[in-house]
């Protein structure tokens, strides 16, 4: 049996394209049909740091959620991530986005991810890969979700 999945990527320490690559090719793994959309350049949330190179890529897993939430830790700590402050500058951050049409709410994991609507760096590759996914929560496809929020920092790079 097989879910698809949607997954944000992030970096903004180190060569954050290269490490993204790297946890691409880490995905391929747990994931099949894996299709990356192209990297975003963002602006930081939180506190001062460098900007952003974002991305998504969707794919179907045999894993169940907590098994593949654990394992994007794995490649996060693989690739230097430290979790010393929330919302700090990190090597990689890796977010579950979506899991077929399930909707989870647990102390480990929430899915949709709770903040998946209120975010164009995450919203903008996603609907590049998968504009007509419905969101489970609010019924809207990304593109539609997209489309309601102001996304003019969110710049793709070649």
């Amino acid at each position: 049996m097989s879910e698809s999945v949607a997954i944000a990527l992030g970096s903004n320490l180190g060569d954050s394209r290269g490490i993204l690559e790297g946890a691409i090719e880490q995905l391929r793994s747990p994931l099949w049909e894996l299709q990356p959309s192209h990297w975003y350049r963002t602006r930081a949330v939180g506190p001062p740091q460098p900007d952003y190179l974002n991305g998504c890529v969707i794919g179907k897993t045999a894993l169940e959620p907590l098994e593949l939430l654990q394992r994007l830790f794995d490649i996060e700590n693989q690739f230097g991530r430290v979790r010393r402050e929330r919302w700090g500058a990190r090597t990689l951050d890796l977010d579950l986005l979506l899991y077929g049409d399930r909707i989870l709410d647990s102390p480990q994991l929430q899915v949709p991810h709770p903040r998946l609507r209120e975010r164009p760096f995450v919203l903008v590759p996603l609907a590049e890969i998968a504009p007509d996914w419905p969101d489970p929560v609010s019924g809207y496809s990304i593109k539609e979700l997209q489309e309601a929020l102001n996304c003019s920092d969110v710049t793709r790079i070649s």
